[in-house]
């Protein structure tokens, strides 16, 4: 089955552009030109991935991602020509995964879209273990991370950085170490992403979050907690 993803774009050129790359590795497009139109799409049809773009006319890609962060953890790639560290952060905070800036390849688009999509789904391979502290549970095949028993739904980007701080309890580490680690060496972003993210998931994992804690070597410190 095919793949469908929601690209959300006001120029014309640029969707048409990107549409023709994703389209040739067999995805099925659906095309928005504002966040308006964007959210009736999103909201007829089950999407696999949406692309945003921010500076949108009607509704701008910030007030599109934060509504659909209000009802889905569908992974979500921002793409913007403004280089600006907080519009970064800001975009995460709202519940981005991928952050990719104009002037942009689709072919590299396409690439991060597949990679982002890889890790959602998991690898289909069985890994064959499961993390279990207190009422914390992590499924690492499933990709299912429960706590007391209830479902914590969890951003792709959200995960990696869960499965990482759990098989990195307790040690010390520089925030460019996992910032390089979970997002990947050719990220060029503000180094807060990963206070903000860690914020985030402690805030979703409630007291559970105690058992996955990490030391951040600069600036404050989270020490036995996330």
């Amino acid at each position: 089955m095919k793949r469908k993803v929601l690209l959300v774009e006001d120029d014309a050129l640029m969707r048409e552009f990107i549409t023709d790359y994703f389209k040739k590795e067999d995805w099925d497009v659906y095309e928005a030109e504002n966040g308006v139109a964007a959210l009736q799409l999103f909201a007829e049809t089950k999407m696999d991935l949406v692309i945003l773009d921010i500076m949108m006319p009607e509704l701008d890609g910030w007030s599109t991602c934060r509504e659909i962060r209000r009802e889905s953890n569908v992974p979500i790639i921002m793409i913007t020509a403004r280089t600006e560290d907080d519009d970064q952060l800001l975009g995460f905070e709202l519940g981005a995964d991928e952050y990719v800036t104009k002037p942009l390849s689709p072919r590299v688009l396409v690439a991060r879209a597949a990679a982002l999509m890889k890790r959602a789904e998991g690898s289909g391979q069985n890994q064959g273990d499961l993390f279990v502290q207190g009422r914390l549970s992590v499924n690492k095949q499933s990709h299912v991370v429960t706590v007391a028993g209830n479902k914590v739904n969890l951003t792709p980007k959200e995960y990696d950085l869960l499965l990482f701080l759990i098989s990195h309890y307790g040690k010390v580490m520089p925030r460019e170490y996992i910032l390089d680690s979970v997002w990947g060496y050719d990220y060029f972003g503000d180094l807060r992403t990963v206070d903000t993210h860690i914020k985030k998931l402690r805030a979703k994992l409630g007291e559970e979050g105690r058992y996955i804690g990490t030391v951040i070597r600069s600036g404050y410190k989270f020490e036995g907690d996330l």
